[in-house]
């Protein structure tokens, strides 16, 4: 019965919409907006050696995902993983955890679009343009898994476009190819200047860790949709090749250049670098083409974490972890049920930003960014025990058509850096709720 209900998802995903969908939905606000904050406060070496730390941290875990993915591609996927490979209770803890943290990250993303429209409307109330996008993703989502898949490939497209742009004309004005607002090229003075590389210490970047695995989150989308890929054994392992890498050089690239345009001290100033930079090198309307460009980021933000509460709760369903009822499809191999409840705790989510946005706020923010860091150890550890479990039962690992390399260091390696992300916080003041929040619920969700 269970694998009866897992084909009736439809393999209509094709590697384009794998591609620009684990791609798109990791560059979004933590890029736009919060790049220029991890500066401001880690300083320029700071900021670049706390991404690339993150980004060999997003390739360890997109390795483990990607062998777990090929080998067994079915939706809800790493919470099913865990299930398998670490015991019911973790598969259990992981689920509801990751879904919360996407249904409350796209409740946060209905704001945030509502609120930059008053750029144009200002006189319009922010809850319909909140009303509106909700509407307009919940037809996206309801309609066809392809609609979605369609409708995020356009959506990332063109983030990918603006962040190209920006990288090209960025890096013109850091050599004086182009001039802004007249002044002389800066080239890489501002590296030295107002402290130097590491301004604060080097300590300061395992403070910022936790915000640049936020900003990285959303990679692992693409282990939700392998049972809705098409041909997951030749897609899954092309998108990870192809996306941990373009990550990588977004971001760092973005981080160069920012910390060579600008001084530390001015980007936590800036509400958005990337606009500034197109307006002062004369670009037409610089700041109303950001303005689309971030609210498209904001959707596709929203646009996949509605999909992925939606898959997670129709497998949660389907492991009998969650009622029967969320793991009914319609004829057109829809979720519905489980879409009409996902969107409801994002609206939940909503009202209390307004109305206890002091606690239950904060505290579900709270568990939605420890989410990610948990849900990236239980990938590696389901990695690590599935490893083992294939050869113990005399698998031969040219049999895999995918594999992490180097294990069991990958996997290893990936636990620790998690741990220490996790650990860090508890020593900093203004994280330590955060992190306390976060593991008071998973222990909630064993109990």
């Amino acid at each position: 019965m269970e694998q009866e209900k897992n084909t009736q998802l439809k393999r209509s995903m094709k590697s384009r919409h794998l591609f620009m969908l684990s791609l798109g939905g990791v560059i979004g606000t933590g890029l736009f907006l919060n790049a220029g904050l991890t500066i401001n406060q880690a300083g320029p070496g700071g900021a670049i050696v706390a991404f690339l730390a993150g980004g060999l941290l997003l390739y360890l875990v997109m390795v483990c995902l990607g062998e777990l993915s090929v080998f067994m591609p079915v939706t809800g996927s790493f919470q099913e993983y865990a299930t398998r490979f670490i015991g019911p209770g973790t598969g259990f803890m992981l689920g509801w955890m990751y879904w919360m943290c996407s249904a409350v990250t796209a409740g946060a993303e209905f704001t945030a679009a509502g609120v930059l429209m008053k750029r144009w409307f200002p006189h319009t109330p922010v809850w319909i343009w909140c009303l509106f996008f909700i509407v307009l993703l919940f037809s996206i989502n309801a309609l066809t898994t392809k609609a979605f898949a369609e409708a995020e490939y356009w959506f990332s497209g063109l983030k990918v476009l603006a962040v190209i742009l920006f990288i090209i004309i960025g890096g013109a004005a850091v050599f004086g190819l182009i001039h802004m607002d007249g002044k002389p090229a800066p080239f890489f003075s501002n590296f030295t200047s107002g402290g130097g590389l590491f301004p604060k210490g080097f300590s300061i970047v395992f403070v910022t860790m936790m915000s640049v695995v936020f900003s990285y989150q959303g990679s692992e989308i693409i282990g939700i949709a392998a049972g809705e890929s098409d041909d997951p054994v030749k897609n899954i392992p092309k998108a990870i090749r192809n996306v941990v890498f373009r990550i990588l050089i977004f971001y760092v690239a973005s981080v160069v250049i920012l910390s060579a345009l600008f001084p530390a001290k001015d980007l936590g100033l800036l509400k958005s670098p990337f606009v500034t930079v197109f307006d002062s090198v004369g670009i037409p309307y610089a700041a109303d083409i950001m303005n689309v460009v971030i609210l498209t980021a904001v959707l596709s933000v929203g646009n996949s974490c509605l999909y992925a509460s939606t898959r997670l709760l129709w497998a949660l369903s389907n492991n009998q972890m969650a009622h029967p009822a969320f793991g009914k499809l319609t004829k057109r191999g829809i979720p519905l049920n489980a879409l009409f409840v996902s969107l409801g705790f994002s609206l939940l989510s909503l009202l209390t930003s307004v109305i206890a946005a002091d606690t239950v706020f904060v505290f579900l923010m709270s568990v939605s960014g420890i989410a990610i860091t948990i849900t990236w150890m239980g990938i590696a550890l389901s990695q690590f025990n599935f490893r083992r479990q294939y050869i113990k039962e005399g698998g031969k690992l040219e049999n895999l058509q995918y594999r992490a390399p180097l294990y069991p260091f990958v996997p290893i390696l990936c636990l620790i850096m998690c741990a220490v992300v996790l650990i860090y916080p508890l020593f900093d003041p203004t994280q330590r709720s955060a992190v306390l929040y976060g593991l008071g619920f998973m222990l909630l969700c064993y109990l």
